[in-house]
């Protein structure tokens, strides 16, 4: 037996082309299946895991994955907002602990997720380095985020515009950087945390300014009364937020009807829960409760649907394949017919020859599988990642 697999062994290193391409055709066939397999466990571990963990989200009436998906895994799709008053009808319901989530705007392609110090401790993030969140214009990065930008405590990161062509005036943030989360493996490694007051500055529901009383540039003012003072274009606004110039930024409008994307909430129990749900059941506005289990659980129904496509077509061709495996050996014993005689002439019996081909095959399966292996090894080692950039992101 041994001698057969030097001679085949010989045979198939002579042979580099045809060795080669039935090597890749039998190892793609059974590394496709395998790695599709992996991929889909690890995004069920990834979105099931952080679903599961968060009870309720309220959020506008709509598509209830759009809000999912941008609640827990801060999805560039953004559901149309909701106002603050829907934080403060569920505080006041005293059934649930209402975390108000805030994402729309971005820094360096990574979402600013605008929250408050309820949500770390829900998610249960550590800073690794610097302190949690403490004046307006601080803003805490997730592991992942640091890492890339290269940035820590005593940085600064600058808000992107939503569009170039805005005229409105609404100009970006220079944020504070003031921590690092410690690596939780899940969404939050990869967002900009800051406090819901920083968000809004964002989007230009409050700025900063010079005094107007004490401003020695006359020309900056357009009306002044013994009651109000108003300003003309010219006046400068801050785009960060200092020690110096922290007490001028304010907020104009009411505060009730402040916009955040969504709301996470935290019944008190279950019985609580059951309750709040009913409630807005019951309540004909444009608001929604839903259960991001019961979402994703759908969502993974339909991935596994198309997964059992993919399959039966990756079936077809593997058999496709192996066909053409048995022609290619098939024409290969009749293009050597003039060495199978001389192994006749040698004394040799048919035995022989179905164990050098038998030998053959042998190798380019172990071949594969070993490249098999190797590839699915990778997958495994950064599944984590590929599910976040190919499926969640």
């Amino acid at each position: 037996m041994i001698d057969s697999l030097y001679i085949a062994w010989r045979y198939v290193s002579f042979n580099k082309i045809k060795t080669g391409t039935l090597i890749a055709c039998i190892t793609l066939i059974a590394f496709l299946p395998l790695a599709l397999q992996v991929l889909l466990a690890e995004s069920e571990r990834q979105l099931m895991s952080r679903a599961v963990s968060t009870p309720l989200v309220v959020g506008v009436k709509g598509s209830v994955l759009d809000l999912v998906m941008s609640t827990l895994y801060f999805d560039d799709e953004a559901p149309e907002p909701v106002t603050m008053e829907e934080v403060a009808r569920i505080e006041d319901s005293e059934l649930a602990l209402p975390i108000p989530v805030y994402i729309r705007f971005t820094a360096r392609g990574y979402p600013i997720v605008g929250t408050t110090l309820d949500y770390f401790e829900f998610r249960g993030l550590e800073t690794a380095a610097g302190r949690p969140l403490a004046i307006v214009g601080d803003a805490v990065l997730g592991a992942a985020v640091a890492e890339e930008l290269g940035l820590g405590p005593g940085d600064a990161l600058v808000s992107s515009p939503e569009n170039l062509f805005d005229l409105a005036g609404v100009y970006p943030l220079k944020m504070n950087v003031v921590g690092v989360l410690a690596r939780s493996h899940s969404s939050d490694d990869l967002a900009v945390f800051v406090d819901l007051k920083t968000a809004w500055i964002i989007e230009g529901l409050g700025h900063g300014h010079e005094d107007l009383v004490n401003s020695r540039d006359a020309s900056v003012i357009l009306e002044r009364t013994d009651r109000n003072i108003s300003a003309n274009a010219k006046l400068r606004l801050y785009t960060e937020v200092s020690e110096l110039n922290l007490e001028s930024f304010h907020f104009h409008g009411d505060r009730s009807q402040f916009r955040v994307t969504a709301v996470i909430a935290l019944p008190t129990d279950g019985k609580s829960g059951t309750i709040l749900r009913g409630r807005y059941v019951s309540h004909d506005a444009g608001t929604q409760i839903v259960r991001p289990a019961e979402v994703i659980d759908g969502l993974l129904q339909n991935i596994f649907r198309i997964k059992n496509v993919i399959d039966a077509v990756i079936v077809l061709v593997g058999l496709a394949t192996i066909l053409a495996i048995i022609l290619v050996f098939a024409l290969s014993l009749r293009l050597r017919q003039r060495e199978i005689s001389t192994i006749f002439k040698l004394g040799c019996s048919r035995m022989t020859i179905a164990s050098l081909m038998a030998a053959e095959i042998c190798i380019i399966l172990v071949v594969s599988s070993v490249l098999c292996g190797v590839m699915i090894a990778g997958v495994d080692q950064f599944s984590h990642d590929l599910v976040r950039v190919a499926l969640i992101r």
